[in-house]
This record gives structure tokens, C-alpha cells and sequence, in this order.
């Protein structure tokens, strides 16, 4: 059940050393690895490179404004944006964040014009995964550019 009083608000370059420290334990936690030269660099500022391209970066706080989730959209042209950095708190998952961040991020790619959306994702994310394949992704061959990712999904706007 989603809980109330954790907010979904536009995500300021202020957020960018919060969501980095959770975005790097949900990483931990799977044994998967950050790479802020490559995949993580966006995560120096987690405003500019999604505002600046036409997508969107929201994080979910708690009353106090720590930051329990993230969930940005990255333009990559021609109607397609590509979901990122959807990572939650240990202790929200399974409570229905999960699926309000993923209602989010459908919600506002149509907003912005978008007509299809990407994402890559690792085995090892197998909630998020059965996440994804309930909402309509369907698994596409090749497509993975992250070095930690070895699964990539696509669906219809």
C-alpha cells in the first residue's frame, strides 16, 4: 500500500549526493557495481542531463526530505525516452512506491510527447523485472550499453 506522506517531487542538483548515496547501496546490495565515469556520471547532478535533453528526474522523500527513491527519464530521440535510475529503499519495496515511481515516469513520458520507452536493467533486479513485465516491457535482443545491465525492455506508449 502506498503510504501518504512520502512525497514525488522534482528532483534539484541540491538532491545529487542523497540519490547518489542510494542509487550506489541498492547497487551494493545486488553486487552490482557504480560507474561514475560511464553509466553514474549523470549522477554528479541529477537535474542538468535529464531538464536540459526534454525528460524529467523526480525523487521520493519522506516528511523529513530524506530521499527514499529515484526515477529520472532520458530523452534519446525520435519519440523514445529511456527510463533510468529507478531505485527504491529497501524498506519501501513491496508497499507500492515502486509501481507509483513506474506510474510516474509513464505518466509524464506521454506528458512530454514521448511514444515509446527504454530501459536496461540486470538479472539480479528480479522484483523490478517482474515490475517491468507486468506494465507492458517486453524483453528486446542486444540494446544494453550499461556494463552492469544484461537486460534490455521496451513498450508502447
Amino acid at each position: 500500500m502506498s503510504d501518504p506522506s512520502l512525497q514525488l517531487r522534482r528532483a534539484t542538483a541540491a538532491d545529487s549526493a542523497a540519490g547518489r548515496a542510494l542509487i550506489h547501496a541498492v547497487l551494493a546490495e545486488f553486487g552490482l557495481r557504480p560507474d561514475p565515469a560511464g553509466t553514474d556520471a549523470d549522477l554528479a547532478d541529477l537535474a542538468a542531463p535529464y531538464f536540459s535533453r526534454g525528460g524529467d528526474f523526480v525523487v521520493l522523500v519522506d516528511p523529513a526530505g530524506a530521499i527514499l527513491g529515484t526515477c529520472g527519464l532520458f530523452p534519446l530521440g525520435a519519440g523514445v525516452v529511456e527510463l533510468r535510475k529507478m531505485y527504491l529503499a529497501p524498506a519501501l519495496r513491496g508497499r507500492g512506491q515502486g509501481r507509483r515511481l513506474l506510474d510516474w515516469a509513464l505518466t509524464r513520458a506521454r506528458e512530454l510527447g514521448f511514444r515509446h520507452m527504454t530501459l536496461e536493467t540486470a538479472t539480479v533486479l528480479r522484483d523490478a523485472i517482474a515490475l517491468y513485465e507486468r506494465n507492458g516491457f517486453r524483453r528486446e535482443c542486444g540494446g544494453v550499453h550499461s556494463g552492469r545491465c544484461d537486460l534490455s525492455y521496451r513498450r508502447e506508449l
